[in-house]
């Protein structure tokens, strides 16, 4: 079993639902709270020891690189202002570790991952969508870290599972669930976007991932499946029974930052944790009651 060092970031999306802010500035650069959306999936994944960071993008995303990369200007003027440089510490990485390739068009989640193949190599490798925040309850790793720990143990792969509203079926990727140990259940088969009365059960996959190199000769040979789309889960779909394949239940509070709804929630419940900005926001909403 290959250790996992590479993780895969699909930023090309247009954030068309988030018009006009959007229109000239990459979703995943949206904040919550002080950090952008990408700095959080960043920091899930150098948390659970990735080494090389693989960004997927598009056109006019290149503000997700040049948020990782040495800001010359903006630290030479707060050293001479006295600021310590401490709050840049998550955007500077070492040379090397992002990779970048464009995918030139919208063909779906499968086509984004299929575009990473040269980079990943005959590796196995995460995946991270940025636009689902997962933030790690109190004294546990983060999501992606409870991924590894599982991966360790029963390799093959892993995607990150959760329970899903029956009426939402039709937004996710679904299991059919076999065994189960513990957080753990084994995945016997997956359906892309069911209708609620076509879903094998409730176990929604959300977004993050553990895959075998082999993905991408299923993905160099796509079928356009749900939306007209070539689907990620389609894809996984034919390493059933071929190699270990499991759903993982994280203990980790999510948050879908793909609408605007979720996305204020986010910037909520993260503000509310931490303590230099809680007390005003708790004071804010009670005059709001």
């Amino acid at each position: 079993m290959k250790m996992l060092r590479k993780a895969v970031f699909p930023v090309a999306g247009l954030g068309t639902r988030f018009l006009p802010a959007t229109k000239a500035m990459p979703k995943e650069m949206l904040t919550i709270v002080d950090r952008p959306l990408i700095q959080y999936a960043v920091e899930e994944a150098l948390e659970a020891g990735i080494e090389q960071l693989i960004f997927v993008t598009g056109r006019n995303k290149t503000a997700l690189e040049d948020h990782f990369d040495i800001a010359y200007e903006l630290e030479a003027v707060m050293k001479g202002r006295g600021k310590s440089l401490d709050i840049l510490a998550g955007t500077r990485l070492p040379a090397g570790a992002i990779a970048s390739v464009r995918q030139q068009e919208p063909l779906g989640l499968g086509h984004a991952i299929w575009c990473a193949r040269e980079i990943v190599g005959d590796e196995p490798f995460a995946v991270l969508l940025p636009d689902d925040l997962m933030v790690g309850r109190s004294g546990r790793p983060g999501c992606l870290a409870q991924m590894v720990e599982a991966y360790e143990r029963v390799g093959g792969n892993i995607v990150c599972v959760e329970q899903v509203p029956p009426e939402k079926s039709a937004s996710y990727g679904i299991i059919t669930p076999g065994a189960r140990d513990g957080p753990l259940t084994e995945v016997r088969g997956l359906v892309e976007k069911p209708k609620p009365e076509e879903a094998p059960s409730n176990l929604g996959i959300v977004g993050r991932y553990i895959l075998q190199p082999e993905v991408m000769r299923v993905l160099d040979n796509p079928v356009r499946g749900a939306g007209g789309e070539i689907q990620l889960t389609d894809a996984m779909a034919q390493l059933i029974g071929r190699q270990p394949f499991h759903g993982l239940t994280v203990e980790a509070e999510r948050h879908d930052c793909g609408d605007k709804i979720g996305f204020v929630k986010a910037n909520l419940a993260l503000a509310l944790k931490r303590e230099d900005v809680a007390p005003a926001i708790r004071a804010f909403i009670a005059t709001l009651q």
